[in-house]
């Protein structure tokens, strides 16, 4: 058995499990047959099938008490908590919810065996029990119970949307795993990390700080004119960090810099840097992505913007701000001694490096 499962490139169990339960046992012997096996497959197929919680009333009711049940105190008194009304919709923010014993699907579904080991019918998948609760037809369970969840949401959110939020403009080529060695280590200048600082009103600053030595550019995002009227479909952000003008604004600071200094820049994965690829050719600086929500891979611009929020607090208009003020803060920051370089100054480093070459 081992061995076939081992061919197959399954687990020994799975192979245990087809045998026992696909076996001719008509002729009184254990003997699997794939006539038999396919014809279980195909009985087990048809559809549609009844709901196994529409079936099964005790299930039913053991699932339905561990969703919506109300919790109660240690001498067992019931707490019926907040008085919320099903709205058909989720809950809004700040807002009262339902209190319930709110176990999740995949709770209920792994507990039974733990509760029932010898009943077969007190088994269903959390899968099942999602089904229930969202697709029209199998609602065995009441579509006031979702209220219960951990989400709260009346309607499923497919995987296949969540996956769908992922940048398009991101290929597995330009992670930041295919960086080379010589940017993690900083042993040679000219790596780069990059994001946006925002501030009210959805204005915003970009900030470039080179890896080895801790050098900083500040962008300078200007609004449109046209910011506070309607947006036209497709057109530009008019907050003045779309992907255009975060490109140019990049390019315009970065080609500044001798090309030994151009070796490198990692972002996050926001949509400013769709147009990556044409910054690329721009500058011939190669783009890297980090991991979604993995800000410690551009810790060095993460602790730098920290320092900036000294000069651009949070929740300020930081469209206010002259390309000069940007630069005035750069060059003060650069000034300034760190103790990761010796209490050199960030200048001062830049400049033994182009010296040394």
């Amino acid at each position: 058995m081992c061995e076939i499962a081992r061919r197959l490139g399954r687990s020994p169990s799975t192979i245990s499990r087809e045998l026992r339960r696909n076996a001719a046992t008509r002729g009184g012997g254990f003997e699997y047959r794939a006539t038999t096996a396919q014809w279980h497959a195909d009985r087990r197929a048809r559809r549609p099938k009844p709901a196994k919680l529409a079936a099964n009333p005790r299930l039913r009711r053991y699932v339905q008490d561990r969703l919506a049940g109300v919790i109660a105190t240690a001498d067992g008194v019931a707490l019926p908590g907040p008085e919320v009304r099903w709205i058909g919709r989720r809950h809004g923010r700040r807002q009262h919810r339902r209190w319930a014993r709110s176990w999740s699907p995949e709770q209920i579904a792994n507990r039974l065996p733990v509760e029932f080991p010898d009943d077969d019918l007190m088994r269903i998948s959390h899968e099942a029990i999602y089904q229930a609760r969202y697709v029209q037809g199998r609602g065995a369970l009441r579509r006031e119970l979702t209220a219960c969840l951990r989400t709260g949401r009346a309607l499923r959110v497919p995987r296949a949307r969540t996956r769908g939020r992922n940048k398009q403009f991101v290929s597995p080529e330009i992670m930041i795993s295919e960086r080379p060695a010589e940017a993690a280590d900083r042993a040679v200048p000219g790596h780069w990390e990059g994001d946006l600082i925002l501030g009210l009103g959805s204005s915003a600053i970009g900030t470039l700080v080179e890896r080895s030595t801790r050098f900083t550019l500040l962008l300078h995002l200007p609004r449109l004119p046209e910011h506070g009227q309607p947006r036209v479909h497709n057109g530009p952000a008019l907050a003045g960090h779309g992907a255009e003008a975060v490109r140019d604004a990049i390019a315009s600071s970065i080609t500044t810099l001798p090309k030994q200094l151009r070796r490198s820049l990692t972002w996050d994965q926001g949509a400013e840097m769709a147009q990556h690829a044409r910054l690329r050719i721009n500058t011939g600086l190669a783009i890297y992505f980090c991991d979604p929500h993995s800000p410690w891979q551009r810790g060095t611009n993460e602790n730098t913007n920290g320092l900036l929020r000294q000069y651009f607090p949070r929740g300020t208009d930081l469209s206010k701000h002259t390309a000069t003020d940007l630069d005035a803060v750069a060059a003060a920051l650069n000034s300034r001694p760190r103790k990761t370089l010796g209490y050199k100054t960030p200048a001062e480093a830049l400049n033994e490096h182009l010296l040394s070459r």
